[in-house]
């Protein structure tokens, strides 16, 4: 039980993640004018691709188990950083700031679920099951 309660829960970081990835280059220049305006004008078009890609590989390679300890630093790199850039909500004036707040506390949520993945693993439905179930037998002489 406790092994696919581990998958379901890396398909969701999935999916989130691999949403962000496509929405990031389907908005291009919405992405490029929000980075922007939030003070990130250093090689824009470098920072979207870098981060459509870290999103898309993290989040497929989270998805199918393989590399986890990769992915959720591939995801970590886009999700810390964007958490606290986007949703200071101790900056913001008082009638914004219980919304920017439960943002800010999702998406830490979010990072804990992937740090809970690097410590504990994929466990048992993941591709590198395969990798380390599938040996050939012994010979015997």
């Amino acid at each position: 039980m406790k092994d696919s309660f581990d998958l379901v829960a890396r398909a969701m970081i999935a999916a989130i993640s691999l949403f962000e990835a496509f929405t990031t280059l389907q908005f291009l220049d919405r992405t490029r004018s929000t980075l922007i305006e939030y003070g990130l004008s250093w090689y824009p078009e470098f920072l979207i691709y870098f981060t459509a890609f870290a999103l898309f590989v993290g989040g497929i390679f989270l998805l199918i188990g393989y590399r986890p300890a990769f992915a959720v630093t591939l995801l970590l790199l886009y999700w810390v950083p964007v958490t606290f850039i986007v949703y200071p909500f101790w900056n913001d004036p008082p009638e914004v700031r219980n919304i920017q707040a439960i943002h800010f506390m999702k998406n830490i949520a979010f990072i804990g679920g992937m740090i809970h993945v690097l410590v504990y693993g994929t466990g048992r439905y993941s591709i590198r099951r395969f990798f380390g179930v599938t040996r050939l037998p012994k010979e015997k002489w």
